[in-house]
């Protein structure tokens, strides 16, 4: 039995789906958002002495506070541990990678169009960026990418220091991949750190650790409760949830490519989702022939399973412009395109966190390698957030200056909108300058 529901869209049973779907959230708990509040809080307050409580408990009980910080013998040593191979992949990876957000970058500006006034945006990087970078349980799956997609926009947009932070492993190592990665892509500081308490330390900084002005990066459910917390004090990414995808296919995709893209987002989480629409009932029921097949061999099969049962389904629709208007309304974090065409549609797309066109274009591609960030909006986000970019490692202050003639000149208006909102003060400010004419 297909472990995917398969449904005729529209219809009251797939609407409800949908929006089972839409809505899943991050399913925050009292008892967590309670836990993780207090957590902040202390390392806020006691810095060094409570981060190494958490650490010593959670992340490597061998850990002191000299040694969560790697230091260049354990990078030197990473490096003879890695092979030629990933160098090969890491070089690729981070050349294209940069090669993208380069074309991100901002200028400062100045408009003079108007006689007497200049106004303008001045583009300053913040001063300094946490980029956190999950290792999975106690650091044995340490996200490399995680470094690449933080470090690489922050280091194009002129941050001065970056910090990483990443679980540790019980014995105090980090793999030497993501150290090998953080050090070419330009970190200044790696931590032996994880979860909520790695997020507090960058947040609030301690007697170790310095306070950062923004933090990425993805992580659990403690790691991103902490962000939403400490956002305000600090500049974050986005609050992101569950990982996703949709699949928009027509009757010439590939069954199989089809399911094993739906499979590679459903064996994250069992929270994650993976959609298909179409407009071809005999791909909806292949695809869902092809997810048995492929899912009986996942190492994660559990997870998949779990998360396609809850969160997956197969939507038939009359024609390709129905499933793009079905998409637009879900704002998928990942939209993959197994169309013939894909080009003929790119501007109907309105909500997506990153588009994959044609069959040969899979998911993963954009998560290592192809340039732009992965790190992207989900649970509907789309709709109003983006991709991580260099634009978040910067900040906009605005320039105005005005001749006297030019203040003289506006005046009148100013005078007459700040009478309106009943702002004597601001009436003032301008009058006393026209009286001392």
């Amino acid at each position: 039995m297909p472990r995917i529901k398969i449904y005729d869209h529209p219809s009251k049973k797939a609407n409800e789906r949908v929006e089972a779907i839409s809505n899943r959230g991050l399913n925050i708990k009292k008892k967590d958002l309670d836990y993780v509040t207090g957590i902040l809080e202390d390392v806020r307050k006691n810095k060094d002495a409570a981060l190494m409580n958490y650490v010593n408990r959670f992340d490597s009980p061998t850990l002191t506070i000299d040694s969560i910080q790697a230091s260049e013998a354990e990078i030197d040593e990473a490096f003879k541990q890695v092979d030629d191979a990933f160098l090969h992949s890491l070089d690729t990876a981070i050349s294209q990678i940069k090669g993208f957000h380069r074309l991100q970058s901002e200028k400062s500006w100045i408009d003079s169009d108007r006689p007497g006034t200049l106004t303008g945006q001045l583009v300053n990087p913040v001063e300094r960026a946490g980029v956190y970078a999950p290792g999975g349980k106690q650091g044995k799956t340490p996200l490399v990418s995680s470094v690449l997609m933080g470090v690489i926009p922050a280091k194009i947009a002129g941050v001065d220091h970056i910090s990483v932070a990443t679980p540790p492993k019980a014995d105090g190592s980090v793999s030497p991949h993501l150290l090998v990665a953080a050090k070419k892509t330009g970190a200044d500081a790696i931590y032996k750190i994880g979860s909520a308490w790695a997020i507090a330390a960058l947040a609030y900084g301690t007697e170790t650790v310095n306070r950062v002005d923004v933090i990425t990066g993805p992580g659990n459910i403690f790691v991103t409760l902490a962000k939403k917390i400490v956002s305000g004090s600090v500049g974050i990414d986005m609050i992101a949830g569950p990982s996703e995808v949709l699949v928009i296919a027509d009757h010439f995709a590939n069954p199989a490519f089809i399911a094993a893209d739906m499979l590679s987002q459903a064996e994250h989480d069992p929270l994650s989702s993976a959609l298909l629409i179409t407009d071809s009932r005999e791909i909806a029921h292949a695809t869902a022939d092809q997810i048995d097949i492929q899912l009986a061999s996942l190492a994660r099969k559990q997870i998949a399973e779990k998360s396609l049962e809850t969160y997956g389904a197969a939507m038939i629709v009359k024609d390709i412009p129905a499933a793009i208007a079905l998409s637009n309304k879900i704002a998928p974090e990942h939209l993959e395109l197994h169309i013939k065409n894909p080009f003929d549609v790119i501007g109907q797309i309105r909500n997506a966190g990153a588009v994959f066109m044609g069959e040969h274009t899979p998911e993963p591609v954009g998560d290592y390698i192809a340039g732009p960030n992965h790190v992207l909006p989900t649970a509907g986000a789309a709709r109003f957030s983006s991709a991580l970019s260099v634009g978040h490692f910067i900040k906009k202050t605005s320039l105005i200056y005005y001749s006297r003639d030019a203040f003289k000149k506006e005046a009148p208006d100013i005078i007459r909108l700040a009478d309106v909102e009943g702002l004597g003060a601001h009436v003032n400010s301008v009058k006393i300058r026209l009286a001392d004419e």
